[in-house]
């Protein structure tokens, strides 16, 4: 076995140690290549900081995180009352609601209030008085006819649903 070599012992090993210094040059220049591959993002993120800092968002937000603890009681708090309790099953029921209508739907349902509105006040404002015989002589209006004739079926519907779901009824 004379042409077999064994292998030297390693008696001391030399450990690398990083340079502090080269290491945080190292970070400031990734750190630069990132915020130049970024640049369009991070002009945006820091103009959206420049106006919440503008409008006073970003000191109450400091407020809010500084006194975490006692906004977080005091939240808590709130959220134990009793109202609070129905106010949240509300949201959901009315998200719920707000998924079962067609965008048309309520596009259309909203238009109409929204115009409905629009004239009630503009008849308040001009002080408007009507008499029974111009309010009986509306109701040949094809307008009128149709609002009232929408509410109508509105209001079956709305009594099919109580008359199915009794224990739902207001009282």
């Amino acid at each position: 076995m004379e042409g077999i070599r064994m292998a030297k012992a390693i008696r001391q090993i030399n450990k690398q140690v990083p340079n502090p210094i080269e290491e945080q040059a190292q970070a400031v220049g990734e750190i630069l290549t990132a915020l130049a591959d970024n640049k369009k993002g991070i002009l945006s993120a820091l103009a959206i900081i420049k106006n919440l800092e503008e409008i006073g968002i970003l000191d109450a937000l400091h407020a809010i995180l500084e006194n975490r603890t006692d906004v977080g009681v005091i939240a808590m708090q709130q959220i134990n009352q009793p109202g609070m309790h129905n106010t949240i099953k509300n949201a959901i029921y009315l998200f719920n609601f707000m998924g079962t209508l067609k965008p048309d739907q309520l596009q259309s349902m909203l238009g109409g209030v929204t115009q409905g509105l629009n004239r009630m006040g503009e008849s308040i404002k001009n002080q408007e008085q009507h008499g029974l015989w111009k309010l009986g002589k509306s109701m040949r209006d094809p307008e009128i006819k149709t609002a009232m004739t929408s509410m109508v079926e509105f209001l079956h519907g709305m009594g099919e649903s109580f008359t199915q779901h009794p224990s739902q009824e207001l009282h």
